[in-house]
This record gives C-alpha cells, sequence and structure tokens, in this order.
C-alpha cells in the first residue's frame, strides 16, 4: 500500500512516524510506504522528503492525487482546502485518511460523505483519541450496559497556546484560513469523543469568546482576531442526558489537558489525557459497608493492553503516549483497506461532527438552543 501525503506541518510529521512505525506496534504484515509529499513550498516539501525518507517531492498536489502508483491520500493541510482535495481524490478512486475536521461545513462534509459511500472507497477521520486504551476500554463498558443511561457527561480540551498576544496567530487562529475557530480545531475531539461513547444530540447551546481581540498577525502586524479563542457549549443528547463542553486556547497553565467525565444510573468513567495509562470506572453496584467496602473508582491499567495484534511493542505493560492514539488510528485506516473493511470514524462520522460543529456557531450567533 502506497500513500501520498499532502502536508507536512505537525500532522504530516505525525502521520508519516505512524506509517514507517506500524510494524513495530502491529507486526510486519502490513507493507506500507509513503511514496511521495507535497507542500505548497517546495523547498520544504524537498527537505522533508529527504529527511525523513517520503520517496519524491512536490508543491502540486495532482502529482499525488493523480499518481498511479498511489493507493491513499493522506490530508494534512489547512481546514479551508480539504474539500476540494479530499473530493478530487476519491473521484481519482483514492482511499482518503483526513484530519479533522472534514471540511468548513455541514454540506461539504455530507457530500465527501455521500461520495465516498458511492464511489466505495475507504475514507477516514483522524479522530485519534478514539484510539487511546482508556478510551476504547471506556467504550467496552458502556457498551456492556455497566454505565447504563447516561444522565450527565462534560468534556474540558484546554490548552494555554493562545494566550501570548505577542506571538504571531497561526493559521489555526484565522478563521479565514481554519473556517472556524478552537471549536474546530480542539472541539472536533471532544464532540467525536461524546458522540463515539454516547450517541447522537439531540440539541445544543453554544457560547463563543475572544478574549484578545487584538494580537500579533502571521505578518507580525497588529490584527483583529476572527476566530474564537474559546467556546462553552451545554448538550442534551438524543437519550435525554445533559452535558458541557469547554473548549480554550487560553487556559492558563494548560498543557493538552483533554478531561473527560460520563455519568450514568449504574456506574461513571473518567479519563485524562495527561495520565493516558488509566481509566477510572466507578461501579455503582459495589457493595459499600464499614470502611467503604468495596465502593469507590476504580483505576483500570490500560496501558499498552491493546487486543491483537495490538500491544507487542514496546510490551502489555509499557506505558503509552500521545502518538500511540495515532498509530491505532492509522493502523484502523490500513486495516480497513487491506482486508476491506468499514474504517472507522469514517467519513459520515466526519459529517456529523461537522453538523454539531456548524449548530454550534449557529447557537452561539442566536443566543439560543437549537436542535440538531
Amino acid at each position: 500500500m502506497k500513500i501520498g501525503i499532502l502536508g507536512f506541518g505537525s500532522m504530516g510529521k505525525t502521520h508519516a512516524y505512524c506509517i514507517k512505525n506500524l510494524p513495530f506496534f502491529f507486526g510486519s504484515s502490513f507493507d506500507v510506504q509513503v511514496l511521495g509529499v507535497c507542500t505548497r513550498n517546495l523547498a520544504n516539501a524537498e527537505n522533508a522528503a529527504k529527511a525523513y525518507d517520503l520517496g519524491f517531492y512536490t508543491d502540486n498536489e495532482d502529482d499525488i492525487i493523480y499518481n498511479s502508483e498511489i493507493d491513499a491520500v493522506d490530508i494534512c493541510t489547512p481546514n479551508i482546502y480539504h474539500y476540494e482535495t479530499a473530493k478530487k481524490a476519491i473521484l481519482a478512486g483514492k482511499h482518503v485518511y483526513c484530519e479533522k475536521p472534514l471540511a468548513v461545513n455541514y454540506a461539504q462534509a455530507r457530500e465527501l460523505s455521500d461520495l465516498a459511500r458511492e464511489r466505495g472507497v475507504k475514507c477516514q477521520m483522524v479522530f485519534n483519541n478514539r484510539f487511546m486504551s482508556p478510551i476504547m476500554r471506556a467504550k467496552e463498558i458502556i457498551n456492556e450496559g455497566k454505565v447504563g443511561r447516561v444522565l450527565s457527561f462534560s468534556v474540558k480540551y484546554l490548552h494555554s497556546s493562545a494566550l501570548d498576544t505577542e506571538k504571531k496567530a497561526g493559521w489555526k487562529q484565522d478563521k479565514d484560513i481554519c473556517g472556524g475557530g478552537v471549536l474546530f480545531d480542539l472541539g472536533s475531539h471532544a464532540v467525536d469523543l461524546i458522540y463515539h461513547l454516547c450517541g447522537e444530540l439531540e440539541s445544543v447551546i453554544g457560547k463563543s469568546q475572544i478574549a484578545y481581540p487584538l494580537r500579533t498577525g502571521v505578518g507580525g502586524q497588529p490584527w483583529e482576531t476572527n476566530a474564537d479563542e474559546a467556546f462553552y457549549m451545554i448538550a442534551t443528547l438524543k437519550g435525554g442526558g445533559v452535558g458541557t463542553f469547554e473548549i480554550s486556547k487560553i487556559t492558563t497553565g494548560a498543557n493538552d489537558d483533554l478531561v473527560l467525565e460520563i455519568h450514568g444510573d449504574k456506574g461513571s468513567i473518567k479519563f485524562d489525557l495527561m495520565d493516558p495509562n488509566f481509566l477510572y470506572f466507578y461501579d455503582a453496584s459495589a457493595q459499600g459497608g464499614n470502611l467503604g467496602g468495596y465502593c469507590g473508582y476504580t483505576k483500570i491499567e490500560c496501558v499498552n493492553r491493546y487486543p491483537a495484534p495490538g500491544g507487542i511493542f514496546p510490551g502489555i505493560k509499557a506505558p503509552i503516549g500521545w502518538l500511540r492514539g495515532h498509530l491505532g488510528s492509522y493502523y484502523s485506516f490500513v486495516d480497513s483497506v487491506e482486508n476491506n473493511k468499514k474504517p472507522m470514524p469514517d467519513f459520515e462520522s466526519g459529517a456529523y461532527v461537522q453538523l454539531i460543529l456548524e449548530r454550534a456557531y449557529e447557537s452561539a450567533r442566536l443566543g439560543k438552543e437549537l436542535k440538531v
């Protein structure tokens, strides 16, 4: 299986790492390689290709998309380019691995999802947190009915990257390139996790925040902020549960703080990305008694205990980190192509998340609760 990578910022480098390291983590059964890399700046593409042995390099994405030797296109470009690029790739018969969000609006995302299904190609979203071992264990526990009916939830995804107004704004802070703000960037992950674990949403109430209206732009000149730096949302699940989202890049002291809690009538789960090796589970049926009995949260050591073929490297007791979620995500994509499986999360999931994001922005604009 030969892959072409479009864009080589931090995510392009992350994806290249995953492709090259799949045999270490999942066995040698997959013969996967990067055949070419494309960036807008040809010199950057050349440097990436030579430094990481990524085959040919180009500044024209068509050299990747229409290359007859390439089986799959990996999209790591800014959000506003996803739609046109993915559409060309699907029509060219390529499988597609696309960074989130899928597009900049629901209409585009829906079209891509429908097109992927019609053309019969495998198209997967990069919602890498689904593939952290504690999240996979949480999904099992919920599916087993041990949490019961979800009553409430909360998700916080917090960074501190937008606090320095003297630092030049990146493209993810520019709505003209990103299509949105922090809700698109970090919020898409948070929404996907709740959708993945708790099901579809019934309604949303959104509130946007720009704390620093004036900051330093990309060119070093004063620039008026045009995208949300923080976003807050109350959501109701179709099952009746109610929860909150807090998404921010202006949280002092935060690193990559993704904190999830889900509370049901039979149990609860907790997960913290900064403590990625463990899932905390509360079983409401556990007997209490003197000194507490067996009540309380159980700390489940998920670590690298992935089901086969995962877990072979560096060993089931070894701790995991952020990259392990991306490795699992890429394995899922390659496995879907090689063994003709339904990719998950597919573009259908990407379109649904896009719908939630769009309704949340609309709710913030109108100042009222909106049905999904």
